[in-house]
């Protein structure tokens, strides 16, 4: 039986969210009857604290899903109101913070790959934010999120863009965390991403054998 373990923060662990809608988790296993879906991602994880949810993924876990970052780009949010004198400051700035974004997110998505099991990762979608903070906050996150790309793509992983994902105002519970609605529509987009990344596997262990 395949099984799939969700790893990372409350776009996964959104059931306090939804108002007694379904969450990601519960989505996902309507949409995969045939599968076992282990919630591991617990809401407020950043890339610093993720390893204890990395002992809780089972034995029996074919795949993993990770959704992280986006509570450290929330710490990094007061860069949107720092005084700066020039275009360079602001720039060396966002470069500070990106770099040890990167460093910390390059670690944790090491040990996730070291589980051994095929690995799709989701980007930082831009949330539902208030005008004029939402246009600056989906520009500082393309620096977050392509740190995620990069680091995916060195590692050769699957990759679900949420900003592709989660485009309107009823996707969101709040600002920043997904709805019932919402968790559906990233539960269809990990099933699209899970079913590529079972053909590949299958593929793989028909060449190899």
């Amino acid at each position: 039986m395949s099984s799939v373990a969700l790893l990372g923060d409350s776009v996964f662990d959104n059931g306090s969210y939804t108002h007694g809608e379904p969450d990601v988790a519960s989505h996902l296993r309507a949409l995969l009857p045939s599968w076992r879906v282990t919630l591991c991602a617990v809401d407020g994880t950043t890339t610093s604290d993720i390893g204890a949810q990395l002992d809780r993924v089972p034995k029996h876990a074919t795949h993993v899903l990770l959704s992280l970052g986006g509570n450290d780009a929330l710490a990094n949010a007061d860069i949107l109101g720092l005084p700066v004198g020039s275009t360079a400051e602001a720039l060396d700035v966002f470069r500070e913070r990106v770099d040890a974004f990167e460093q910390s997110y390059s670690w944790a998505l090491d040990a996730v790959v070291a589980l051994g099991r095929p690995t799709t990762v989701c980007t930082i979608y831009d949330g539902n934010l208030a005008p004029g903070e939402a246009e600056r906050a989906r520009v500082a996150l393309m620096t977050f999120n392509d740190v995620i790309l990069r680091q995916a793509f060195s590692r050769a992983l699957d990759v679900v863009d949420l900003r592709l994902v989660c485009t309107e105002v009823a996707d969101f519970a709040n600002a920043v965390e997904p709805s019932g609605p919402g968790g559906l529509k990233i539960a269809h987009a990990l099933v699209r991403a899970l079913g590529a990344a079972a053909v590949q596997r299958r593929a793989t262990t028909v060449t190899a054998g």
